[in-house]
């Protein structure tokens, strides 16, 4: 699934493409919407929230729609051959005299009077990348379960919008502690908070996700991806293991080291975190 940041840019590609446009194909390829007759209105606007995206149209509509973890929308130029995917996986076309954007294997295509985006959106936390960002509000839900893993807390919309497993894992990494430590333990929860929103707005103009300030491919990352590799900061080799419960769950990773906290027997590496979730000093 797309971190928040993906889903900015998304949100800024489709409305540089058809803001202020009056839409020539509208082809929502959905049973739900399939006769909607949206061509002939202009587009307003184009806007993230969390991980959804709300495209405004004259009239009182909004389209919603989320990527989740395969969906994509394309840009084309008038005349450009679509290449996203096959034509039996496009779930949205919005077009323009001067472009088209395409939405391929879309899960969630929904049209809606703007009046009612809440019944879409109003459920999700504070947006990290929002205007109305408030931090202590996303403190407070976070720890309104203070028994509930750091990293399970913070892919949950409904606690702060916008947070996917590689920042959930780097957050848990930057903190010190494991993804499975009770948030209720951290020492600084708004620290970790403010942290998220750094990155998240530090990124949302590039690609990567970058959360060592290293761009370079392979460089990116402290322990996301990182599995049998040494920790960047240590050199003890990255542990991971499964975390949540399906259909919810996701990949964990960590370093033993420099990371406490409680912990599975990871997978991956010949290493086990050592008690508490420390593990052996680096053999350098």
């Amino acid at each position: 699934m797309p971190e928040g940041d993906s889903v900015y840019r998304a949100a800024a590609r489709l409305h540089e493409t058809l803001a202020g446009r009056v839409l020539t194909t509208a082809d929502l390829r959905v049973p739900a919407h399939a006769t909607a007759g949206l061509a002939g209105r202009r587009v307003l606007e184009v806007a993230p929230r969390g991980k959804h995206l709300l495209t405004r149209l004259e009239g009182g509509l909004t389209l919603h729609t989320h990527l989740r973890m395969d969906g994509r929308w394309e840009v084309y130029r008038p005349g450009e051959r679509w290449a996203g995917g096959p034509a039996w996986q496009i779930r949205a076309v919005l077009g323009t005299e001067e472009g088209t954007a395409v939405g391929y294997r879309l899960p969630v295509v929904e049209l809606l009077r703007t009046a009612d985006e809440q019944r879409a959106v109003g459920h999700l936390g504070p947006d990290l990348l929002g205007p109305d960002w408030d931090q202590a509000e996303a403190v407070r839900r976070l720890l309104a379960h203070p028994g509930r893993p750091v990293a399970e807390a913070l892919l949950d919309q409904r606690n702060l919008a916008g947070i996917g497993n590689v920042y959930a894992n780097e957050l848990c990494f930057l903190a010190g502690v494991t993804p499975w430590t009770p948030v209720g333990e951290l020492p600084r929860p708004d620290r970790l908070v403010e942290r998220a929103r750094q990155l998240l707005d530090a990124n949302r103009l590039r690609d990567g996700h970058v959360t060592t300030g290293d761009t370079r491919r392979g460089h990116q990352h402290w322990v996301y991806g990182r599995a049998g590799r040494p920790c960047p900061r240590c050199g003890t080799p990255v542990l991971t293991a499964q975390q949540g419960t399906p259909p919810q769950e996701r990949v964990a990773f960590w370093c033993p080291y420099c990371q406490r906290g409680p912990a599975p027997e990871a997978r991956s590496t010949g290493a086990r975190p050592g008690p508490g979730g420390g593990g052996r000093r680096p053999g350098r």
